[in-house]
């Protein structure tokens, strides 16, 4: 039997596009092409998706927010966001709001079709840089003292302390033109504008 499978796409003409190209598969069947979130929810119980391929931005209700009305009244049906961007923000949203997969309209036929048949075996399709996406995501953040160089973290922790620029030149046997280079390059990397921003990111306000 086919895996039947409703698209939803306000392009027109990639919605027909992506449709012939679905139907060029034995095993897949296009059931629905919807252009928009409201027409895949007033047809959805006529069709019977076993896969939805949702796209992001509709007119009206966007693709995200359709997901996450639907899936919780047809669990069975897979959905699958299809979209134009890698957006870290989106994925997480459409993975949050219950779809399975997430690739992008760049896909080749036969990654489309693959997809499909993936997410009904029980997988999880993604697209190559949006699973290295997902996967960073989950990658612990490089600690903010890491960024800076020894010299770097010697300089924060004076300024921690309360000495003045000259007081630390004096420290550390170096010139004040030296010292405000440090700082300044302190400053650009943990992004900050001022000494105690600087102390608060690197330490996380654990030692003020």
């Amino acid at each position: 039997m086919a895996i039947r499978v409703a698209l939803v796409e306000d392009d027109a003409e990639l919605r027909k596009l992506t449709a012939a190209v679905l139907n060029f598969y034995a095993d897949i069947e296009c059931v629905g092409a919807c252009d928009s979130a409201e027409m895949l929810e007033a047809t959805i119980d006529a069709i019977r998706p076993d896969v939805v391929l949702m796209d992001i931005g509709l007119p009206g209700q966007d693709g995200i927010g359709c997901v996450r009305a639907l899936k919780p009244r047809y669990r069975s049906t897979q959905f699958v966001m299809l979209t134009a961007h890698n957006d870290p923000g989106k994925t997480f949203q459409a993975l949050q709001a219950g779809a399975t997969g997430y690739i992008l309209k760049t896909a080749t036929p036969e990654k489309l079709a693959e997809a499909v048949r993936e997410v009904v075996a029980g997988g999880s399709p993604m697209s190559a840089g949006i699973a290295r996406l997902v996967v960073e995501s989950f990658q612990p953040a490089e600690p903010e003292l890491d960024k800076l160089t020894k010299t770097e973290r010697e300089v924060l922790a004076d300024l921690e302390a309360g000495y003045s620029y000259k007081e630390i030149a004096a420290r550390r046997f170096i010139d004040l033109t030296t010292v405000q280079s440090h700082i300044r390059h302190i400053y650009e990397k943990l992004q900050v504008h001022s000494r105690t921003e600087a102390v608060n990111k690197a330490y996380g306000r654990k030692r003020l």
